[in-house]
């Protein structure tokens, strides 16, 4: 046996309503209405509790129930079978339909849809111009829908002196059914519902010029109204109705309009009651300018109500006294003084002249078309260094005109801030947005402008984001592809002044590119620029550099340094440059991280000749073998001294002219990289510390230096003058290698003690003297004792 739960009844008590029966198979008393149980044998019998304000009708009347008003959402309980079973099984779930309270609704949407209060003009303007494409389609086959007023525009009215802003176009209008279900329904699309009815109809197809979608473009009225006006005439209606609503009111009044002076032939008024806070909407120049920003491109003509002027000539009224002196003086006759005015008027002045250029055929529109596009939508005075222009067709579809800017910005801040507000997008021409965080351009290519104009986006309700979605993720592979043709087209151009100037400004970005996109590694690679020992003045391709290799050589080989001379005079270079094998300088703080992360280009590994087991591709495993036995010693002698200084000692292959060098391990920092992780404002000492302690000393064999420390090794290895000079060996191999010294102070005096020896054996110090000097490792002046002198006696006067 099943009968209604007391939750339920309690639940439909609270609710406020009451319940009506229908269709029941079985006749049921008001008095027993909540309590008689149904017989188990019969299946058929079905329970149906509605919340309904009307009368309950059960076969008899029963009065209805009143609990009074509330406020609670109200929920529809739908048919529940109860069909014979054990009294121990689960009962079915209830299902219910969610309902809207409409003050609330209406409130999010004003308050919280939208980020900034402008977009009301963008999205009523959309509104009169999908208006206005309605009127446009439906007269290809009605005619006669034209006959009222010809002309399809919008115009917009301002008075700022009462805060008042009205919006008429000659489109398609409503009617009083209308009027009800677009404006009187919340979220209810008028655009995408006669999209339907077109893709439903047989013999034609949808317009794409339509941009309405999702029903709630209309409130964004009362963003900065407090009161909304809607007079409208359908040209297929004798009658024109008016739609008045508030803000924060959950109602609204349609009438007939009566006033003769109000009628319009056809079409719709918007009239806008501003709030006081938001009066300056109703500025003629505010209102131009947004509508130059949002709907600069709306395909019918929009015309803003403006005050012009036109100069002209009035005659000057002369002073009585002057003009009798003239009289005197000059019997002549004189022209009469006159100055210049302006005189002041209204009128109409078509505010969106500028067609879109990315609709039209690219091969019909000129260079000078292209860069007068550009320096007008973006505010700048050069032209650009190169554009694209172009339409993708298939899973996505849009239009874009791309250009490289032919200079960086003012302090360069666009390469860690990606928000440039470089790229426009607009949806079916109308402006949604250039506050974008990588979602179209990655961060490296944030210096590219442009716009971007598509039919059908994902956005957000407010059209002011673009939601992440595979569609946005196509179309921006799509635009970073046109960008790099873009920039090749740069770099193969015959003038190469062009891309010196894009590289001086933005290589820094690819650069950053190299880091951020691994995808893009075979794009950007070919667009580095570097100099080299073989081209110090002009930066070279990574393309000519492998063009220049040896047959033999088989990595591309570099060295990072703080400018090119440092580069230059490096040790490291000197058994290269005898080989005559080209070495890249990477001086920008940027290019060791970015070179590192793109590992090889063209099947040549790069390798930083900084770094330790450099292969030249000259080994003689016989004659290592005859140095190892020769020098072994020195080098254990050597290390032994260092100690923890440096992770070994080896004999080097890279060096010719100096007596030794200091290289950092495989997979340690070099000394540009440790010059600048210290650098670093966040910088970790203890892996600071870590990686300075993978540093490998290589002495050179040929040097007369090692050669005559190997002896001293040999013969006394507890010299204490041999094993200082390793310790400046030490210290001066850090300093030629790019490091910083540990001390430079003590390395100062050990500067100093090496120049008194040099200069006490040409000018004959005492050895006594020297020795005295020599004993510590910071040279010490000699104290000479003052003398005292005795004050002289005064002098009598």
């Amino acid at each position: 046996m099943h009968r209604l739960s007391g939750r339920s009844v309690s639940t439909i008590l609270r609710a406020g309503g009451c319940t009506r029966f229908r269709n029941a198979t079985a006749s049921i008393s008001s008095s027993n209405i909540f309590h008689k149980s149904v017989e188990e044998n019969d299946e058929n019998v079905r329970w149906y509790s509605v919340l309904t304000t009307r009368q309950i009708n059960c076969g008899k009347p029963i009065k209805q129930f009143n609990f009074g008003s509330s406020h609670h959402l109200l929920r529809i309980r739908y048919e529940s079978t109860a069909a014979a079973s054990d009294s121990s099984s689960n009962p079915p779930p209830e299902k219910y339909e969610y309902q809207a309270e409409v003050s609330r609704l209406m409130d999010l949407i004003v308050n919280s849809l939208y980020s900034n209060k402008e977009v009301f003009l963008r999205e009523l303007i959309s509104n009169a111009s999908d208006a206005l494409d309605k009127l446009r389609f439906l007269s290809v086959t009605e005619p006669e829908l034209l006959k009222d007023a010809v002309d399809l525009d919008i115009r917009i009215q301002t008075d700022k002196d009462n805060g008042i802003v009205t919006i008429t176009d000659t489109g398609i209008g409503m009617n009083r059914e209308e009027l009800v279900d677009c404006l009187g329904t919340i979220a209810q699309s008028g655009t995408a519902k006669f999209l339907k009815a077109l893709k439903e109809s047989k013999d034609s197809g949808g317009d794409s010029n339509l941009i309405g979608q999702f029903g709630v473009g209309f409130y964004s009225a009362f963003l900065v109204s407090e009161r909304v006006e809607v007079s409208t005439k359908s040209p297929k209606s004798d009658k024109q109705y008016v739609w008045e609503g508030e803000a924060n009111s959950s109602s609204y009044t349609i009438r007939e309009e009566t006033d003769p002076a109000k009628l319009i032939p056809r079409g719709t008024r918007l009239t806008l009651y501003l709030k006081r806070d938001d009066k300056g909407f109703a500025h003629p120049e505010r209102v131009q300018k947004l509508v130059k920003n949002y709907s600069q491109f709306v395909s019918f003509p929009i015309y803003t109500w403006q005050e012009k002027g036109y100069t002209k000539e009035v005659e000057v009224d002369e002073d009585p006294s002057e003009a009798k002196k003239d009289d005197q003086g000059d019997k002549t006759e004189k022209k009469k003084k006159t100055k210049t005015v302006v005189e002041k008027y209204w009128d109409w002045d078509l505010t969106n002249e500028t067609q879109p250029i990315w609709l039209r055929n690219p091969k019909e529109v000129s260079t000078e078309e292209y860069n007068e596009f550009y320096k007008k939508t973006f505010n700048e005075y050069l032209e650009p260094l190169a554009s694209t222009h172009f339409t993708t067709e298939g899973e996505v579809e849009f239009r874009s005109i791309l250009y490289v800017p032919s200079i960086a910005p003012m302090g360069k801040d666009d390469i860690i801030n990606p928000k440039t507000k470089n790229i426009r997008l607009y949806v079916k021409r109308v402006f949604i947005s250039d506050d974008f965080d990588g979602e179209l351009f990655p961060r490296y290519l944030s210096f590219i402008k442009g716009v971007v104009d598509s039919n059908d986006l994902p956005l957000n309700v407010s059209r002011e984001i673009l939601q992440e979605s595979r569609i946005i993720r196509i179309m921006r592979k799509r635009l970073v592809r046109k960008a790099f043709d873009m920039i090749n087209g740069i770099a193969m151009s015959e003038n190469k002044d062009d891309y010196d100037k894009f590289w001086e400004n933005f290589g820094k970005h690819i650069k950053l590119g190299i880091l951020d996109d691994k995808e893009n590694h075979k794009r950007l690679a070919p667009l580095l620029r570097f100099f080299s020992s073989q081209s110090e003045d002009v930066p070279i391709s990574l393309d000519e550099y492998v063009d220049n290799m040896k047959p033999e050589q088989k990595n591309i080989y570099y060295i990072a340094a703080d400018s090119v001379n440092s580069a230059r005079n490096t040790p490291f270079l000197e058994k290269l440059l005898e080989k005559d094998l080209e070495v890249l300088f990477l001086v920008d703080p940027i290019d060791e991280v970015a070179v590192q992360n793109l590992k090889e280009f063209k099947d040549k590994q790069f390798v930083d000749i900084s770094k330790e087991d450099l292969d030249l591709g000259e080994k003689n495993e016989e004659k290592e073998k005859e140095m190892k036995q020769e020098f072994g010693q020195i080098c254990d002698w050597i290390k032994k001294r260092l100690g923890e200084k440096v992770a070994g000692v080896q004999i080097s292959n890279r060096l010719s002219t100096s007596p030794c060098v200091l290289v950092s391990a495989k997979f340690g920092w070099s000394a540009n990289m440790e010059r600048l992780m210290k650098a670093q404002t966040m910088g970790d000492s203890s892996s600071l510390d870590f990686m300075r302690s993978r540093r490998i000393f290589e002495i050179n064999p040929e040097h007369p230096i090692i050669k005559t420390l190997n002896a001293a090794c040999q013969s006394n290895p507890n010299d204490e003058e041999a094993l200082r000079a390793v310790d400046l060996l030490y210290d001066t191999a850090a300093v030629s290698s790019g490091f910083t010294p540990e001390n430079p102070a003590q390395l100062g005096g050990k500067i100093y003690e090496m120049m008194s020896m040099a200069l006490s054996a040409k000018w004959g110090t005492s050895a006594g003297e020297f020795k005295q000097q020599t004993t510590s490792s910071t040279y010490v002046p000699e104290t000479i004792e003052a003398e005292v002198v005795e004050p002289a006696a005064e002098v009598q006067k």
